[in-house]
C-alpha cells in the first residue's frame, strides 16, 4: 500500500490554474486516487490539507468540509484513526477550528486535554459540551 502527501491530495481536489507542471500533477493525482488500488492517508496529512485549502487557497469552511466528506468516503483510502477524523469534522462543522478538532477526537482516552487556548477552544468545547473537557491550567 502507498501513502499519499498532502501534495497528492491538494492537486486532485484544488483546480489550480497553473502550469503546465501543475496540470499534469493533477491528472497524475486523479489516476492514482481513482484508480481504486488501497492507498494510506494519515491525519497530518489531512490536517495540513485543511492548512493549505484555507490558508493558501481561501476555501470556505464549507468547501472544506465537502472535500473532507468525499475523502472520507473514498473507501480504498485507508484514513489513520478514520473515527478521529469522522469526529473532528463533524466538530469542524459545529463551528471549532479544524486542527483543535482533530487535536480533541485524537484524546477520547483521556480524562481531560488541557490547554492555554481559553476562548476559541475550551470556552467553545465546553459550550458544546464534548468529552473530554479542556482544562485551563492555572
Amino acid at each position: 500500500m502507498n501513502g499519499l502527501d498532502t501534495n497528492i491530495l491538494a492537486r486532485y481536489y484544488i483546480e489550480d490554474a497553473g502550469d503546465e507542471e501543475s496540470l499534469k500533477q493533477r491528472r497524475l493525482a486523479q489516476k492514482i486516487i481513482e484508480t481504486g488500488v488501497p492507498l494510506m492517508v494519515c491525519k497530518t496529512v489531512i490536517l495540513e490539507l485543511e492548512w493549505v485549502m484555507r490558508g493558501y487557497y481561501e476555501f470556505s469552511a464549507h468547501a472544506i468540509s465537502t472535500v473532507f466528506e468525499h475523502l472520507l468516503s473514498l473507501g480504498h483510502l485507508h484514513i489513520e484513526d478514520r473515527a478521529a477524523v469522522q469526529k473532528a469534522l463533524v466538530y469542524y462543522q459545529a463551528g471549532l477550528d479544524f486542527a483543535d478538532a482533530l487535536h480533541h477526537a485524537s484524546y477520547q482516552s483521556c480524562a481531560n486535554m488541557l490547554s492555554f487556548d481559553d476562548r476559541r477552544f475550551a470556552r467553545r468545547v465546553k459550550k458544546m459540551a464534548l468529552l473530554p473537557p479542556v482544562i485551563v491550567p492555572k
